[in-house]
């Protein structure tokens, strides 16, 4: 199985499209995670770049909106659709929102399901807070409904949301292991979706955890035979990243972050990936 690591243009929207691409390339990042521009321009310079250089893409969905569940669900299949002119390796959407019913929600994971089979092109539901499956508790219930409810795993959400290290939610984060697509490496932790910098001495329990849940992923993809696993270091900006009051000036490079988190996922788990 391969290992891709790749990068997301969350934070780096103030760029040219171009400027993006080439400092995540130049930086050994394997591929990108992004939203498909609206912009024409910025489209074709996007799929003309995942072409030349025969880099992956993970697209990301997260646009889709409306007051009522009719129309969120006309506005996320038209993303969806947007989505897939990129040919990516999958879909990573922000599914639902934590208030529609369950019938509701699970309506879009049959849309997406369905859409799959259409296409080809695999959609992963994040788990998200405000969205499907925001919570282990919201997850559980789906899990027991839809097999095929796939997971892009965020748990830095699952920690704030519960004020926990998921001690008390085992076998759900057991469940969502075996059904994770793709990762998003943010590491989270009971008071907050992300920590001041995974570097930090104070922040060496919560990595641990975080690490431990990734390599699981990893074995459990390898172990089901898929061919490619994504991650994402997903360390936000402001006001993701924590700020020095009174002035909004970062506590760290997000960038720098992100580009750690590479590093350190490829050395972790490129052999344990590879490995028969």
């Amino acid at each position: 199985m391969e290992l891709k690591i790749l990068c997301p243009l969350w934070g780096h929207e103030h760029l040219p499209i171009i400027s993006f691409l080439e400092k995540v390339r130049h930086a050994g990042f394997d591929g990108f995670d992004t939203w498909i521009p609206e912009n024409k321009r910025d489209k074709k310079h996007l799929f003309d770049y995942l072409q030349q250089y025969e880099m992956p893409l993970v697209a990301h969905q997260h646009q889709a909106h409306g007051g009522t569940f009719i129309q969120f669900k006309t506005s996320f299949l038209k993303y969806l659709k947007e989505c897939a002119a990129a040919q990516p390796i999958l879909i990573n959407s922000h599914t639902g929102r934590d208030w529609f019913t369950l019938k509701e929600n699970l309506e879009l994971i049959d849309i997406a399901h369905n859409f799959f089979i259409k296409t080809g092109i695999l959609v992963v539901h994040e788990t998200h807070r405000g969205r499907m499956g925001y919570s282990p508790q919201s997850a559980a219930e789906l899990f027991q409904l839809r097999e095929d409810y796939l997971l892009t795993a965020d748990f830095s959400h699952w920690t704030c949301v519960t004020e926990s290290m998921l001690e008390n939610f085992e076998p759900t984060v057991n469940e969502a292991i075996k059904r994770t697509r793709h990762v998003h490496a943010r590491i989270g932790h009971e008071n907050g979706p992300q920590v001041s910098d995974p570097r930090a001495s104070e922040w060496s329990y919560v990595l641990k955890k975080f690490l431990g849940w990734w390599e699981r992923i990893v074995l459990e993809n390898k172990r089901a035979g898929q061919s490619v696993l994504t991650f994402t270091p997903e360390f936000g900006p402001p006001s993701y990243m924590p700020t020095v009051p009174f002035t909004n000036i970062p506590v760290a490079d997000q960038f720098e972050l992100n580009s750690f988190m590479k590093d350190l996922l490829k050395s972790r788990y490129t052999d344990l990936a590879a490995s028969r």
